[in-house]
């Protein structure tokens, strides 16, 4: 018998991830699922968290890893999943971030409006189902929900999934943050399926609460972190800046084409299924090597903002739980406008507001099931001394405002 093709990876975080179907190495070889090494997981977490630059090439090829655990510890449960659904689980979850743009949250429906990152993924799963040949229908189908055993997407897409798995244990592991640490090995190992839903056994039911515990604290320590909020909002309004020399027929280039298109020409009108291929060339570099040559841009807001990002001069937040009074923001305005000899129009870039949600379980959403032994099952918000109670279930909401800081001040503090 001819020796089927196998790679191996050395992951920093779980050792060897061993890649062993051609058709899995054929996908991971394509220009498409390259692009994700050229865009940060994390937008400007490096930023507070010096090593937090890994990329979404990365966290993909954890999350394959994962699933691959979860597979086979399924199958030895008496699980039935076939070889096919087997290799269409394993290409849902390396693909299921392969339609982020640079900075992907950041700038999502910045350069492209009423896309998501979800819908552009299952478009360029399309485009590569065609190219391989139909190959990866099941991949899709599992992908989209659409696929008769509900299990399979669960593991892709749920509260529960190795996606949000291997990225609170990714993210906690590149920023040194130890509150983003799950017992990852002993989830997936009380993993079960029961009437063909994802489920768990009751002695992981600990470690379940660990898990949505430390997304809570992960989610404020690190992913709505008041200075990357202030970088991805600064980014923000670069953009904004930009299309708004542009419409006032100013010329404002881009350091590459591809990123002057969607800036310039891209618009709702068009049909992104018709422009993937130069969707697939955007990354972080494109828009990095943008701000940079903009610092020397003649429009003075424009340069300032993007100076302010490339030195990490980044503009002060303050998080309260009330909103921000319309007092506060109006004479933040004026201040800014008279220090910096602007109009209060142009200074409304350095005054920025609004809110921040975090929800640590929500139990409208897809829930956790808890399978005991005696054949009950039970929400993990509804297990006796749970932990993840109805306090834990309600959404906790922040607002927040971000301005630029007058002269001397650096806004280096974290």
């Amino acid at each position: 018998m001819p020796v089927q093709p196998r790679k191996i990876i050395n992951d920093p975080v779980y050792g060897f991830i061993t890649i062993d179907h051609p058709l899995l190495l054929q996908i991971i070889a394509h220009p498409y699922y390259q692009r994700l090494r050229r865009i940060h997981q994390m937008a400007f977490a490096h930023l507070v968290y010096p090593g937090a630059v890994h990329t979404r090439l990365h966290h993909s090829l954890g999350a394959y890893h994962l699933m691959c655990n979860a597979l086979a510890e399924l199958k030895n449960k008496g699980i039935d999943i076939t070889p096919r659904e087997e290799l269409g689980a394993k290409i849902a979850i390396l693909l299921h971030d392969i339609g982020h743009g640079p900075f992907s949250h950041a700038l999502e429906n910045k350069l492209i409006k009423d896309v998501s990152h979800e819908a552009i993924s299952i478009l360029i799963m399309e485009v590569l189902n065609i190219e391989f040949d139909g190959q990866l229908r099941t991949a899709i189908d599992i992908f989209t929900n659409n696929y008769p055993k509900k299990f399979l997407h669960q593991l892709v897409s749920g509260q529960l999934d190795v996606d949000r798995m291997d990225y609170l244990i990714r993210d906690s592991f590149f920023t040194g943050v130890s509150e983003g640490v799950i017992g990852y090995d002993r989830i997936i190992k009380m993993l079960t399926v029961h009437e063909g839903e994802l489920m768990v056994e009751e002695k992981a039911i600990y470690s379940i609460e660990k898990f949505l515990v430390s997304r809570r604290l992960m989610y404020w320590q690190v992913y709505l972190h008041k200075t990357v909020l202030s970088a991805e909002k600064m980014l923000v309004n670069i953009v904004g800046r930009a299309k708004e020399l542009i419409g006032s027929d100013q010329e404002v280039r881009c350091s590459s084409p591809v990123l002057d298109f969607f800036l310039q020409h891209f618009n709702r009108n068009m049909a992104i299924e018709d422009h993937l291929d130069q969707f697939c060339l955007l990354d972080d570099y494109d828009v990095m090597g943008t701000i940079k040559n903009w610092q020397f841009h003649p429009d003075p807001i424009l340069s300032d903002l993007c100076r302010c990002l490339v030195n990490r001069h980044l503009f002060k937040v303050k998080l309260q739980g009330e909103p921000i009074a319309d007092s506060l923001v109006r004479d933040l305005t004026e201040t800014i406008a008279r220090q910096m000899h602007i109009t209060p129009q142009e200074a409304r870039y350095y005054v920025l507001t609004g809110e921040t949600v975090n929800t640590t379980y929500n139990p409208a959403d897809e829930r956790i099931n808890i399978l005991f032994k005696d054949g009950r099952i039970k929400d993990i918000s509804g297990v006796d001394n749970a932990l993840i109670h109805q306090t834990l279930s309600s959404p906790v909401k922040k607002f927040y405002i971000c301005y630029r800081q007058g002269p001397g001040q650096t806004g280096m503090s974290i």
